[in-house]
C-alpha cells in the first residue's frame, strides 16, 4: 500500500477547498426568476420621445416626476458569473398615481407628464445598469413593483418584476407568491438613504 506524503495530503485539502468554492460561487448565481410581462408593455408608438435611463425627468418639460425619488442600479452576469457587456435593460412601471403610460390603461386618472414612465440603459464594460426613477406605487390588485426586461441585441433573454422588499402588499400578491424565499430575494429591492440620496441594488442573473 502507498504510503501518502503530507504534502499529497495538504494538496489534497486545497484542491476539495477550491472546487467548494467554485461550486458555492455556481450555486450563488440563481437565475433570476421569470415573470409576466403584463398587459402594459409600452409599444415604441406609446412611449415618449425621451426613452433615456432617467425617468424622474422628461426632455423639454419643466416638471419633474411626482414620487419618490430612487436610484436603481445592478450588475446583469451569466449563471458562471461572467459579466455581460452591452446588454440593453428595460423598465416600466406606473406613475405616481397608478397609472401606466399605455392606450390600454383606460381608467379615469390623469397621467403624470413629468414621468417617463419607460427607460432603457446598455450595460457598461462591466456589466452595471443604473437607472433614476421612482419608488414604485400600487396599481389596483398588485403589490408595487417594477417590470424589467434584458435584451442581447434584438433577442429577449429575461422578462421579470422587481418588488420593494417587506412590502406589506407582497403576501397578497399572486405573482410575488409563485416565486420561493431565495428567488423572491433575488428580485427584491431594499432602499438606503446616503447624503439624501434614496439607492437599491438587484443584480440580475441570466
Amino acid at each position: 500500500m502507498k504510503k501518502v506524503t503530507r504534502r499529497e495530503v495538504v494538496t489534497g485539502i486545497f484542491s476539495i477547498a477550491s472546487l467548494s468554492a467554485v461550486a458555492g460561487n455556481v450555486m450563488a448565481n440563481i437565475l433570476t426568476p421569470r415573470a409576466a410581462e403584463g398587459p402594459f408593455y409600452p409599444l415604441k408608438s406609446m412611449r415618449m420621445q425621451d426613452t433615456d435611463n432617467d425617468l424622474v425627468k422628461v426632455s423639454s418639460k419643466v416638471e419633474q416626476a411626482g414620487g419618490e425619488v430612487v436610484h436603481l442600479t445592478g450588475q446583469l452576469k451569466s449563471k458562471q458569473g461572467k459579466v455581460l457587456v452591452g446588454h440593453c435593460i428595460e423598465i416600466w412601471q406606473c406613475d405616481v398615481n397608478g397609472k401606466y403610460l399605455h392606450t390600454g390603461d383606460d381608467r379615469n386618472l390623469e397621467y403624470d407628464s413629468g414621468f417617463q414612465g419607460f427607460g432603457h440603459d446598455i450595460t457598461d464594460a462591466d456589466g452595471n445598469y443604473r437607472f433614476r426613477t421612482i419608488k414604485p406605487s400600487i396599481y389596483p390588485g398588485r403589490t408595487p413593483h417594477i417590470h424589467v426586461k434584458v435584451f442581447k441585441g434584438e433577442r429577449e433573454l429575461l422578462t421579470t418584476q422587481f418588488y420593494i422588499a417587506d412590502d406589506m402588499n407582497n403576501t397578497r400578491d399572486s405573482l410575488y407568491r409563485r416565486m420561493s424565499e431565495k428567488q423572491a430575494q433575488a428580485v427584491s429591492m431594499v432602499f438606503t438613504k446616503d447624503k439624501g440620496r434614496v439607492e437599491t441594488r438587484v443584480d440580475i442573473i441570466v
